[in-house]
Parts: structure tokens; C-alpha cells; sequence
């Protein structure tokens, strides 16, 4: 990158500018935070806030870069090797101080020890780290996953598999047999013996799982309005890993509208968001999530104008998501992506990205945004004031089908699964239990749809025993089925 083109770029995780050069405690920290992550660039001579380049005087140059080679090695543990340059643009110089990626992790500062020495990059920002974060340095350098570690705490034929023996019956057509258990990394032998690793435990239905990582969950929202508060539906995603990902793309489809238009005699669906983009993108968050931080779970938030999922530990270093269409892969927990692959959750490796930005192309009304808060990795799909022609159409209609947090609570007095109720669906409920009675030319107008889908939406909650129709003469009407 070009550093015209560098200053430019906002201060990150692998990015920082300073005007001077900062106090050797400070400097170090950086240091040793970029090479625990994935190195990073520290550039002196600009002034982060306004952005201006200030530049280092030229007679200083030499003495600086001394100062600072010597200050690294001596001061940070392992040896870190910086890259010092000088850079001129226009008549004003840059020192550039470039780190890699350490391939001997954890790194800290001597005086400090490990335990109180060792830093991450935190956004723009250093943090300590602290032992969870530690011991994921350590098996990093040892190029262990943490899925792969053993749970002693169980034997292994104690562990509740059902969910898992089940899926692997219906979609890899084999039996879940020990040999196969071996076959896929999912036990640890030590001493003749066979435990579960941790991967087993996040797959199985045992209770272990809610004890070890009560953590391993989704939590899904829909708030009224753009900013967390008053929720109309939630719910609390907390089975086996392997079917995680589909109960919470339902959530999401359940809370996000479907329009149609008709081309011909052919109707054609539109959803509001490119839903294999979300479809993808729930999926990495579960694969690619740290199961090793505690205290963190995903979270999917529907707001009026965006969807935001978050997922628990920072994007793997070797993904850029500005580069989606490169066919990127990268694995973090590297005994659970198989079996995702092997049950059809991921399809093809590299080609996730691909999927999302395939489909935003058709979506310009979509605008797909990614941040790193914190010890996290969020996506996020934000309506802009761009309005496809197809959402155009049907805008009226869908704010006509919204339902509010008033109306969850009454309509969860009369069906017993709410969650899978279609916004139709819902209106009509909703209308039922203000005036007893509807007719189908009623719904026609209540919905915005044709005579013969409102015949087959009332026919189909007829079959669910929603609603009970009724005729008076050659007349019928519908009420509700336990009024």
C-alpha cells in the first residue's frame, strides 16, 4: 500500500500512528502487541486527530532508529526482529517501524514476565492479556486448536451423543461408531484410555456441555426500533453446534418480510435481506467463533433498519473481508469445520465470502459493514436510503404487516408457537381478536393480497387449528378456534 494511501486509513488492530515517539513502556507494548496478533505497522511523524503528516526532523532519523531497534530487543521477550524505514513525502520525513506476525507466541515484556507482560491488540488499542488469552497464545505457537483438547472430566461413553448420532445417520449416511469418533479427531487416547474433546462436548447433548460452555449458545433479538431496548421476540439457541446454525437463520426469516412480483405467470420471491448472505454469515459465526473465551455467546440483533450478528474472538489474520470475492479460507477450530462439512453446513471451503458477495451485488440497498468491538467479530447488513425498485413496491404492504411489542404479548395468549407464525398470519390473528369474525375479501384487504392466497392462508391456519371456519348460507367467515 502506498503511504499516500496509508495515512489515510483509519487506526485499527494492525495500524497505529503517533506524532512523536511515544515513552519506551508504551512503544514496547505495541510491539509486542502486533506480534501476537498479526503484526502491524507503527508510523512516527503524524498526528492521529486531525489527521496531518507533521513529519521527524532528518538529523533525528538515524538516532531514532537506534533507539528504537535497541529498546525492542532489549526490553520485549521473545526476540522481535523489527523492520525500521524511513519514508519521505513531500519534504517531510516518516519513520515506519513494520512488525510480523510472531510464530513464537506469547510475547512480553522482560521486566514484566509473561503474566503481567503480555499484550493483544485490542482494536486500536493495547490490552493486557489475560490467562484464558495466555494459554490461546501457547497453543497457538504449539499449532493446536482448542477444539482439540480433551475433557477429562467424562468418560467417553458416558457422552450423550443422540442429536449428533442422529444427524450423522440422516446426512453423512453412517453410523457414529469409536472408530469413526477416531477417524474425525473428536476423541483423545492417553494412557489406553479414550476421552472426548472439546469439540465431542460442544456437538453432544450432554449436560456437560451447559457446565463446561454455557456459553456455546445464540442469542437472537428482535428489537423495536434501531438500538437495543424493547424486544418483540427473542430466543435462546443453546443445543448441539450442529444445528445451531438452522434455528437461527429461521429466527431471522421469521422476523424479516418476503416480497413478490409477478414476471409473466411466473412469481418471483424477494426477501428484504439477502438471505444466503445471512445464511453465511451465521454459519462462520459458529465455526469460527473462540469457544475458549468465556462469558461471550453470538448474538443476532434485528432491528428496524439493520441486522447485526456478533460472534466471540477477533477475525482470523489471514481473512480479509474487503477482499471477499478471493476465495479466502482459514480455519480456527479446526476439528469442528469437518464434521460442519461432513453434515452439509459448509458447503465447499472458500467460497462463504464468495456466496455473500455474490448476493449483495442484487441487494444496492444493503449496505454490508464488519467491526471488531472489542474481543469480537460482528457483521452487520444496514438498509441505506437506496431502495431497490422490487422493495419499492412492496414498502406499504410491509409496514402494514409489522407487529409490535403490544401484539406479541396478545398473540402469544392464543398460539402456542408464536415463532412460527407468518406476519399474515399474525394480522390476522391480531384482527380476530378485535372483531371475532373475518371473511376472506376481509383478508384480501387486510394483507394486500390476492383472493386465492387468502384462501390459501386461511385454509392452511384452518389445518393448524388456528382458526374454524364457519358458513352462513352461501357466505363463510373464520373465528378464532377457541373462542
Amino acid at each position: 500500500m502506498k503511504i499516500e494511501t496509508l495515512i489515510q486509513q483509519p487506526e485499527g488492530r494492525d495500524l497505529e500512528f503517533k506524532e512523536i515517539l511515544p515513552s519506551k513502556a508504551d512503544l514496547n507494548k505495541t510491539i509486542v502487541a502486533f506480534a501476537n496478533d498479526s503484526g502491524g505497522i507503527l508510523l512516527l511523524g503524524i498526528k492521529d486527530v486531525p489527521r496531518a503528516i507533521v513529519g521527524i526532523d532528518e538529523s533525528d532519523l538515524f538516532k531514532l532508529e537506534e533507539s528504537i531497534s535497541a529498546s525492542i530487543i532489549d526490553s520485549c521477550s521473545p526476540t522481535i526482529l523489527p523492520d525500521i524505514s524511513f519514508l519521505r513525502v513531500g519534504d517531510k520525513y516518516l519513520l515506519k517501524i513494520k512488525i510480523a506476525k510472531g510464530n513464537n507466541p506469547p510475547y512480553h515484556l522482560k521486566s514484566k514476565g509473561i503474566e503481567a507482560g503480555t499484550y493483544i491488540r485490542v482494536g486500536s488499542s493495547n490490552r493486557l492479556a489475560n490467562q484464558e488469552l495466555i494459554e490461546e497464545l501457547n497453543r497457538k505457537r504449539n499449532n493446536i486448536s482448542f477444539d482439540s483438547l480433551p475433557v477429562y472430566a467424562k468418560a467417553l461413553e458416558t457422552v450423550n451423543l443422540d442429536t449428533l448420532e442422529k444427524h450423522f445417520d440422516e446426512k453423512a449416511k453412517e453410523k457414529l461408531t469409536p472408530t469413526i469418533l477416531k477417524k474425525l479427531n473428536l476423541i483423545y487416547q492417553e494412557h489406553g484410555n479414550n476421552y472426548p474433546t472439546n469439540a465431542l462436548i460442544l456437538l453432544s447433548d450432554d449436560i456437560l456441555k451447559e457446565q463446561i460452555f454455557p456459553y456455546s449458545k445464540i442469542e437472537c433479538a428482535k428489537f423495536k426500533g434501531d438500538i437495543p431496548g424493547d424486544f418483540i421476540d427473542q430466543k435462546t439457541i443453546d443445543g448441539p453446534l450442529s444445528i445451531q446454525a438452522e434455528q437461527a437463520y429461521q429466527f431471522v426469516l421469521r422476523h424479516i418480510s418476503k416480497n413478490s412480483e409477478f414476471e409473466g405467470v411466473y412469481r418471483k420471491d424477494r426477501w428484504e435481506y439477502p438471505i444466503v448472505a445471512l445464511r453465511e454469515v451465521i454459519r462462520n459465526a459458529i465455526i469460527h467463533r473462540d469457544y475458549a473465551l468465556s462469558g461471550k455467546d453470538i448474538k443476532i440483533a434485528i432491528f428496524d433498519t439493520k441486522i447485526e450478528i456478533t460472534s466471540p474472538g477477533n477475525l482470523l489474520p489471514t481473512v480479509d473481508f474487503n477482499e471477499m470475492d478471493s476465495g479466502q479460507s482459514d480455519i480456527r477450530n479446526r476439528i469442528l469445520a469437518p464434521i460442519f462439512k461432513k453434515l452439509g453446513i459448509i458447503e465447499q471451503w472458500g467460497n462463504g465470502l464468495q456466496l455473500i458477495a455474490n448476493e449483495l451485488k442484487d441487494y444496492p440497498e444493503i449496505k454490508f459493514q464488519w467491526s471488531q468491538p472489542g474481543m469480537s467479530f460482528r457483521i452487520s447488513f444496514i438498509k441505506s436510503q437506496i431502495k431497490s425498485e422490487k422493495t419499492h413496491v412492496h414498502e406499504i404492504n410491509e409496514e402494514r404487516l409489522r407487529t409490535t411489542a403490544n401484539d406479541y404479548e396478545r398473540l402469544r395468549t392464543i398460539a402456542n408457537d408464536y415463532e412460527q407464525l407468518s406476519l399474515e398470519q399474525k394480522k390476522i390473528l391480531l384482527f380476530l381478536i378485535e372483531n371475532e369474525k373475518i371473511t376472506r375479501r376481509e383478508v384480501t384487504n387486510l394483507i394486500a393480497v390476492r383472493n386465492t392466497k387468502a384462501y390459501e392462508i386461511l385454509n392452511a391456519m384452518v389445518k393448524t387449528e388456528l382458526i374454524t371456519m364457519f358458513k352462513e348460507g352461501r357466505n363463510s367467515y373464520y373465528i378464532l378456534k377457541n373462542s
